[in-house]
C-alpha cells in the first residue's frame, strides 16, 4: 500500500514537473529564454521545454502590429492650428532586443509616434500638409526607424489618416477654389475669343479675295432666318456698297447747304436761285419769255 501510494505520488510529481516545463510557442511568435536571469537565446515554435523555478520563456509576437495615433493639435509653419491623426505598422524583428533594450514596446512606439507627428507636420505649411502626404509620412517613419531600430522594431509603414482644419479655413479655401475656377473660366473664354477673331479675320481675308463669298454667304444667312416662321422681310444689299452710297449722299447733301460751293450766273445770284426764277411763271400758267 505505501509503495503503491509513493508510485502515485512520483508520477503526479512527473506531470506537475512536465506541466511546468513545457511550453508552446506559436508560430507567429518567438521565445526568449532566461535562465537565472540571463539571456540564453532564441527558441523557434513548437514544443519547448525548460527548467521550472529556474527558466522563464518570454513569447514574442513577430505579426503587424496596427496603431492608431490619436488626433493631435499641431500648429503649421504658416500658423494654421490644424488636428492630424494618422496610423503606425510596425513588427517586431528582434525578440531579445524587443525584451531587453525597452519595458514597454508598445507604448514606446505610441508616444513616439506622437511626438514625431507633431515635428514632422509642424515643419510644413497647410497647402504642404495637404498636398504632400506621402513625403510627410515618409519623413515620419524615416525618424520612427532611427529610434526604434535599437528595440528590435521595425516600422513597416505610416500613413496620415484625417486632417481636421478649422470652419474659417475650411469657408477662405472653398472661397479660393471658387475664385481659381472663375479665373480658369475666363482664361478658357478668352481664348476662344481669340481664336474666334483669328478664324474671322481669316474669313475676311478670303471674302476679300473672293467678293461673291460675301453675297454665298448673305443668302445662307438668308436660308437660317428662313428656317422660324417669322414675318421677317430682309433685302440683302452689299455692305461696302451701301455705305459708300450713303457717303455719297451726304456729301451732295452738304454741297447743298453750303452756297460758296456751287457755280453762280452773271447776276451773281447762285444758279439754283436762277433756275428757280425761271421756273416761277410755269408754275404760275404763264409762258416764258422768247429771248429767254
Amino acid at each position: 500500500m505505501n509503495t503503491l501510494l509513493a508510485l502515485l505520488i512520483i508520477v503526479a510529481l512527473v506531470l506537475l514537473g512536465l506541466a511546468l516545463a513545457a511550453r508552446i510557442v506559436k508560430q507567429y511568435q518567438q521565445g526568449v529564454l532566461f535562465r537565472l536571469g540571463r539571456v540564453q537565446g532564441r527558441r523557434e515554435p513548437g514544443l519547448r521545454f525548460i527548467i521550472p523555478f529556474v527558466d522563464v520563456l518570454h513569447r514574442v509576437s513577430l505579426r503587424i502590429v496596427t496603431m492608431p495615433i490619436q488626433s493631435q493639435g499641431i500648429i503649421t509653419r504658416d500658423n494654421v492650428s490644424v488636428d492630424v491623426s494618422a496610423v503606425a505598422y510596425f513588427r517586431v524583428v528582434d525578440a531579445v532586443k524587443s525584451v531587453v533594450a525597452i519595458e514597454n514596446v508598445y507604448a514606446a512606439i505610441d508616444q513616439i509616434a506622437q511626438t514625431t507627428l507633431r515635428k514632422v507636420v509642424g515643419q510644413h505649411t497647410l497647402d504642404q500638409t495637404l498636398s504632400e502626404t506621402d513625403k510627410i509620412n515618409l519623413d515620419i517613419r524615416a525618424i520612427l526607424d532611427v529610434t526604434t531600430v535599437e528595440w528590435g522594431v521595425e516600422v513597416t509603414l505610416v500613413e496620415l489618416k484625417d486632417i481636421q482644419l478649422p470652419d474659417s479655413m475650411k469657408r477662405a479655401m472653398a472661397r479660393q477654389a471658387e475664385a481659381e475656377r472663375e479665373k480658369r473660366a475666363k482664361i478658357i473664354n478668352a481664348e476662344g475669343e481669340s481664336l474666334a477673331a483669328a478664324a474671322l479675320g481669316d474669313a475676311s481675308d478670303i471674302m476679300t479675295a473672293h467678293p461673291l463669298a460675301l453675297q454665298l454667304r448673305n443668302l445662307q444667312s438668308l436660308v437660317e432666318i428662313g428656317v422660324d416662321k417669322n414675318t421677317t422681310v430682309v433685302f440683302p444689299a452689299p455692305l461696302m456698297t451701301t455705305i459708300a452710297e450713303l457717303g455719297a449722299f451726304l456729301a451732295r447733301e452738304t454741297a447743298a447747304a453750303d452756297p460758296s460751293a456751287l457755280p453762280t450766273g452773271t447776276t451773281g445770284a447762285p444758279m439754283s436761285n436762277t433756275m428757280d426764277q425761271a421756273a416761277a411763271p410755269v408754275a404760275n400758267g404763264a409762258a416764258p419769255p422768247a429771248g429767254g
